[in-house]
């Protein structure tokens, strides 16, 4: 959501990275360790070591950097999202605001403010041992992409390692990751193939989906038999890879517009009973902002429903965890907040659903067309 708040804002992305994070935490308990071998203490070789500071290893660890670096946000006037623990608001009278963003050692900040982003960089690099990485280029493997029009975010470099990883980056392309109409099941009687290969395919491929949601589908798909994948699956799996071997540029592009107004949009459909093997129905949602994908699902719900309209509810409402198979609508947050007016609920028809691309193989034009509408563009057509 950064990235499409950024993009309608105007603002710039700018990164720091924290050095030996895992070092920088206080402990708050007594925590002791053997002597290591080799440097045995003699005639002290029964006791043993009190740590003073974290530990690469501790368990402790990511917690007691954490609540570090949160108390400091806290004490320098920065507010908790509620419903993002690592999201941080700061905002004064005259409206100046800067955001923080937390990923364990990576911190990224946008504001509407220069003067208040330096003063907030040179707070973090005189408090912690971090490096100041500037506007933001390069992050957890993702090429970003920022000038006038809006933010660009992609995965090319690791697209063409996984084309090379698995022999396919001379494999002739496809247009789409999955034939259109392709029903997939467990084929209990076909021949079984390597079950690491298609694992190490399947995980690639995930990791690919975060700028990837055109992938999200057949990722999901395919990752439901990794137990025991056949020559079927392989071939499913390979398709993609074609399919990825002529789209390796592609990324999401997130854009200033003066229509959309910031404002967020959400789609969501499933594919009623669409699992051959249980008939369990497959849930999808896209969420836009900026007119590019910011959050976005495949997944094969963990019940059977017995309507459409109870698919629905399973999507857009809350599981009671005690009595699985029952879904409460006034638990639903959808629901509560369209009482309260927050959110406008509205049909949307099948020719503009984004979410279908996310819940079954279409046909090339409808999938060229959500995928378009998902906010994905090549590099090269980047300003």
């Amino acid at each position: 959501m950064i990235f499409g708040l950024a993009a309608q804002m105007g603002w710039k992305l700018y990164q720091l990275d924290v050095r030996s994070t895992f070092l920088q935490g206080e402990l708050d308990e007594d925590v002791f360790l053997d002597q290591p071998q080799g440097y045995l203490v003699k005639g002290m070789e029964q006791q043993v070591y009190k740590l003073h500071k974290t530990l690469y290893g501790l368990k402790q660890v990511p917690r007691t950097w954490y609540s570090k670096i949160e108390s400091h946000f806290i004490k320098e006037g920065f507010q908790k999202c509620s419903s993002e623990q690592t999201l941080f608001t700061k905002r004064n009278a005259e409206g100046r605001i800067i955001i923080i963003s937390i990923y364990v050692d990576d911190l990224i900040y946008i504001g509407n403010d220069e003067r208040l982003i330096v003063e907030f960089k040179s707070s973090m690099l005189s408090r912690f041992d971090m490096t100041n990485l500037g506007i933001m280029s390069y992050f957890l493997g993702i090429e970003v992409i920022q000038n006038g029009n809006g933010i660009f975010i992609g995965q090319k470099q690791y697209a063409k390692d996984i084309l090379k990883r698995f022999g396919m980056e001379n494999c002739n392309s496809i247009c789409n990751p999955i034939a259109p109409g392709a029903k997939i099941d467990k084929d209990t009687d076909g021949d079984a193939v390597d079950d690491t290969l298609f694992k190490q395919i399947v995980d690639s491929l995930m990791y690919l989906t975060a700028t990837r949601p055109d992938l999200m589908y057949v990722t999901s798909l395919i990752s439901r038999y990794v137990a025991r994948p056949t020559k079927i699956h392989m071939k499913v799996a390979k398709r993609a890879l074609r399919y990825l071997k002529g789209t390796t540029q592609l990324g999401i592009y997130y854009q200033k517009t003066a229509e959309m107004k910031g404002e967020l949009t959400a789609y969501t459909d499933n594919d009623y009973a669409g699992d051959i093997d249980d008939r369990r129905s497959t849930s999808g949602y896209v969420f836009l902002l900026s007119l590019g994908s910011i959050a976005w699902s495949s997944k094969k719900q963990p019940i059977v429903t017995l309507s459409t309209i109870e698919a629905e509810f399973v999507l857009s409402s809350s599981v009671d965890e005690k009595n699985t198979g029952r879904t409460w609508m006034e638990k639903s947050e959808v629901h509560t907040h369209k009482v309260e007016g927050k959110i406008v609920l509205e049909h949307c028809g099948n020719g503009d659903q984004v979410a279908d691309i996310m819940i079954k193989p279409l046909k090339l034009e409808a999938f060229l067309k959500l995928r378009n509408m998902l906010g994905m563009q090549d590099i090269t057509e980047i300003n």
